[in-house]
């Protein structure tokens, strides 16, 4: 299979081009800076796109079977200033909107198209259980995720699928690796009022999704991409702390969060109790479906509960 990645260099694609190569899988790969990119992993086809500039390079797709789109800016790279939010929304907006313009322009296009979403779609949801029927949410991140999703659903060829991805677990990047310092300190303790719900998933189960749902011809829509056990934070970060052999007894207020993060703290402080339905009626496996399993992955050499 030939699989064409944007944001191939991030996070979730770094390891998704590794596992499709060892699987077998002809990746092409589409950055901003092949140079760079060429270092990460030369064992990808590179192209050049400037994604909010302009269609994506129609050559990439030729022959492709399948497209994975998970570029776009880091929501979580900075405080949210006006000039920061715009760049968010701009990146999923114009990005995802040119990938379409050249999948839809195309002779033949590719036979399945992933793109990467939120569960952020969902807005501040309280206890409330969310599934991929749910109604959409407010504030910025459902904007975005809406924008995002709206523009995606404008590809008229082949089976697509959505993936609402939740809290992804590496300690390479994203919420644990900004909470891991702190935790190793003995510095950690539950967020705001600690009961708010954290829907997570291991960075290995979001690879085995994206690769579940382009060999599976009959996964397509939206899917719910997020361990099928959510947490409360306070449970969050007490099975971290006890992983990392910490105790969590230093809170971090609301209104402390808010004053230092302004908007974004909406990131650790807004509730989703996501479930994964979709996933699991259409038998989609997960490695992972345990936090504290998870976490002892993830940190080797810790303590395994």
């Amino acid at each position: 299979m030939k699989v064409v990645v944007t944001g191939a260099t991030g996070m979730v694609g770094e390891v998704l081009t590794q596992r499709l190569i060892d699987k077998g899988h002809e990746v092409w790969g589409l950055t901003r800076n092949v140079q760079k990119a060429r270092k990460s992993n030369p064992k990808v086809s590179w192209l050049e796109w400037h994604p909010n500039k302009e269609p994506a390079p129609a050559s990439a797709f030729q022959g492709a079977d399948g497209v994975v789109h998970l570029s776009g800016e880091n929501v979580g790279g900075g405080r949210w200033t006006e000039e920061r939010k715009k760049a968010i929304l701009k990146s999923r907006e114009e990005g995802t909107k040119n990938l379409v313009t050249t999948l839809n322009n195309l002779p033949q296009g590719p036979k399945v198209a992933i793109s990467a979403s939120a569960i952020g779609i969902y807005g501040d949801r309280g206890d409330e259980s969310l599934t991929e029927n749910s109604d959409e949410g407010q504030g910025f991140l459902a904007d975005v995720c809406r924008a995002w999703e709206n523009n995606f659903s404008k590809l008229n060829k082949g089976r697509s699928v959505i993936l609402r991805i939740g809290i992804v677990l590496s300690p390479k990047g994203g919420a644990l690796a900004k909470m891991l310092p702190i935790f190793k300190l003995g510095a950690g303790g539950p967020v705001g009022s600690g009961n708010q719900w954290m829907s997570w998933i291991h960075l290995e189960d979001v690879v085995g999704l994206i690769i579940q749902s382009l060999e599976n011809e009959k996964v397509s829509g939206i899917i719910n991409a997020v361990s099928p056990n959510p947490v409360t934070n306070r449970e969050f970060t007490k099975a971290l702390a006890d992983t990392v052999h910490r105790p969590a007894i230093f809170p971090a207020p609301a209104f402390a969060l808010k004053l230092v993060l302004g908007e974004m703290s909406a990131l650790v402080l807004h509730s989703q109790r996501v479930q994964a339905k979709n996933a699991e009626q259409l038998g989609l496996t997960f490695k992972f479906t345990q936090l504290r399993e998870a976490l002892s992955d993830l940190l080797p050499g810790k303590k395994k509960d």
